[in-house]
């Protein structure tokens, strides 16, 4: 009696252990394969894309104008990039050595050509009066000449004759040194004139050095966040000890009052870009963060994506709604143009389908398991496909092949078995 209890019991825990061990198994598959359910609302279909964060105005700091004999601008102080500056800040400072050389010997040509002017001038008035004197003594000539010539009713013929030649030449003399002293004036007025020019050359030169000292020693224009510029040919910040061309933009000040975001779509979606269309926009350096914006620039011509690609891509411009101190120039965001949306509509996520050849299909969970579903499929975005029959709103799919797994079970027990 007792072993007939026994053996009831144990076949009582056979039964038990193998009714339960198939909803145990099938309790763990379950567990195994993440779910999905068909859900039914608007579904928008998007494109993402990544840009970078701009100031819609910003005022430019760059390198100033200066002449070439001054050489070249090379950099030996710079803000740094992201700091807070304030109108009148000092944001960059040149190699002024060049320049200040430059206003040495602008004051050196300076003093020399004020001091040759004023020897030229005491010459020019020593000879002025030495001709003025000659000019004295040709007049007292002729007038005394003249004395005689008109004293001389008595004399013979021949003396008179000569007396008149002297008065005659002394006429010429005094119409000669009269001549030389306007001829003189006219001289040093004309070197006069070209000495001034040349100090007038100078004091310009002497201006233009002063001026480029000052230049070299670049003001901010407005307050806001300095951004420093890059390098074309490295890609990099600039910084201390790079040279640059003149009117080169170094410092960027953006105003932050009104943003946008640059993207480049590729030529496959160019044709769904609109202007107007809504855009969903985080800030990659804060995910939890997100922002509202409006496509407001759709490019007509294409570029390469980089300097080291042939793919071509259309930049497009997207306002940002409103401002936060989150938000800043530079930053990288991810952009969800919103290019379409379908109502009342049913989908499910992208990875619950799969497809061979021109059928889609599903895993469907049912009371039994799994089981494979054909279905009609439209329009995707990155995330979800719209399902337009074979399912039912609430029903829960697989997002992972469920016998994936049960065939490389088998695979593997085909392998033990044989070797």
């Amino acid at each position: 009696m007792k072993k007939y209890k026994a053996t009831a019991v144990l076949n009582l825990c056979l039964i038990a252990l193998v009714t339960l061990l198939p909803v145990a198994c099938k309790k763990e598959k379950v567990q195994e394969v993440p779910l999905g359910k068909v859900v039914r609302g608007t579904f928008y279909i998007d494109i993402y894309e990544e840009g970078e964060i701009e100031a819609i105005r910003s005022t430019n700091a760059s390198s100033p104008s200066i002449s070439w004999r001054y050489g070249n601008l090379k950099i030996t102080q710079i803000v740094k990039d992201g700091k807070e500056v304030q109108t009148g800040d000092t944001l960059i400072v040149f190699d002024p050595s060049e320049v200040k050389k430059g206003v040495t010997e602008a004051e050196s040509r300076l003093q020399m050509s004020e001091a040759e002017l004023v020897k030229l001038e005491a010459q020019q008035s020593s000879d002025l009066e030495d001709l003025k004197a000659d000019y004295e003594v040709a007049r007292i000539s002729q007038e005394i000449s003249k004395i005689k010539f008109e004293s001389a009713g008595y004399e013979a013929n021949i003396k008179k004759k000569e007396i008149q030649l002297n008065l005659e030449k002394a006429n010429i003399a005094l119409d000669r040194a009269k001549e030389q002293i306007d001829n003189r004036i006219k001289i040093q007025h004309e070197e006069l004139k070209q000495k001034q020019l040349s100090i007038n050359q100078d004091k310009a030169q002497l201006t233009e050095a002063n001026e480029t000292l000052k230049k070299l020693f670049v003001i901010s224009p407005a307050s806001g966040i300095a951004i420093v510029g890059k390098n074309w040919s490295t890609g990099n910040k600039i910084q201390v000890g790079e040279q640059c061309w003149p009117g080169t933009p170094l410092i960027l000040l953006p105003d932050l009052s009104a943003l946008k975001a640059t993207v480049k779509v590729n030529e496959v979606d160019i044709s769904k870009i609109t202007k107007g269309l809504k855009v969903e926009i985080k800030p990659d350096a804060f995910s939890n963060s997100k922002f509202t914006g409006t496509v407001t620039s759709v490019a007509n011509l294409a570029i390469n994506k980089d300097n080291k690609s042939k793919v071509k891509v259309f930049p497009v411009e997207i306002y940002i709604t409103g401002t936060d101190e989150k938000l800043l120039p530079g930053l990288t965001v991810s952009c969800r143009i919103i290019v379409g949306s379908v109502k009342n509509a049913m989908y499910v996520p992208l990875d619950a389908v799969h497809s061979e050849g021109d059928v889609s299909y599903v895993y469907k969970k049912t009371p039994k398991g799994f089981e494979k579903t054909i279905v009609g499929i439209s329009a995707s975005n990155a995330d979800f496909v719209v399902i337009t029959k074979g399912l039912d709103v609430q029903d829960k799919l697989a997002l992972a092949d469920p016998f994936k797994k049960e065939e490389k079970k088998k695979e593997k027990t085909a392998k033990a078995k044989k070797s």
